[in-house]
């Protein structure tokens, strides 16, 4: 298995592995925004469709930053937003479905795709760690940025259509998803911060 993640790490910046990435994150975005149809339609005022495709938005932030990289330019503010809200959503995704499962969710194949697409929006926020050029002033605002999305989810009630099993506790859904905003904020800088300083 080490020779698996030797090879990932070293492929990481080639110019093949971008593309394949890019259009990996690009079909999976377009599907994402696809997928948040019926709520956006839902959504008034209309304002607030901005806000409420959470992962598609992550996941298109993300395609960008390997755009960036595949002509050798770098943002530092779109590789915080992204890095952040790619990872936080790919986690989040995941727990709501696992939970969903565990409350009686019928498994079904949709969410299968689904957790495996998400928990690789994570794991590329996490690989690309050391590639990012993050600073206070980057990652502040797009602390910001995520966790006003927050307040706009479940304060202003505009967050992701939850399982049926999980709308009694749409409360709990709102800390845990605070919680993983602080955690994927702290985790992302920190991460960054380490790489930098031992170049790895």
């Amino acid at each position: 298995m080490r020779w698996i993640w030797e090879w990932v790490r070293a492929s990481l910046g080639k110019s093949w592995f971008l593309w394949a990435l890019f259009i990996i994150n690009l079909l999976g975005t377009i599907y994402g925004f696809y997928w948040y149809k019926n709520q956006l339609a839902a959504t008034d005022p209309a304002f607030f469709r901005l806000f409420v495709p959470d992962s598609p938005t992550a996941s298109g932030l993300f395609t960008l930053v390997l755009f960036t990289y595949i002509v050798g330019r770098q943002i530092p503010l779109l590789e915080a937003l992204a890095a952040i809200t790619n990872f936080k959503y790919g986690i989040w995704a995941v727990a709501v479905i696992l939970a969903g499962w565990s409350l009686g969710n019928e498994v079904r194949a949709t969410d299968i795709m689904l957790l495996f697409s998400h928990a690789g929006m994570a794991v590329e926020s996490l690989l690309y760690t050391r590639f990012y050029k993050l600073s206070w002033l980057p990652v502040g605002i797009a602390a910001l940025w995520t966790l006003n999305n927050d307040f706009l989810d479940y304060v202003m009630d505009i967050h992701p259509w939850l399982p049926d099993v999980l709308v009694p506790y749409t409360g709990f859904v709102g800390l845990f998803t605070v919680l993983l905003s602080l955690l994927s904020i702290s985790l992302i800088w920190y991460l960054n911060l380490k790489a930098r300083q031992f170049k790895v």
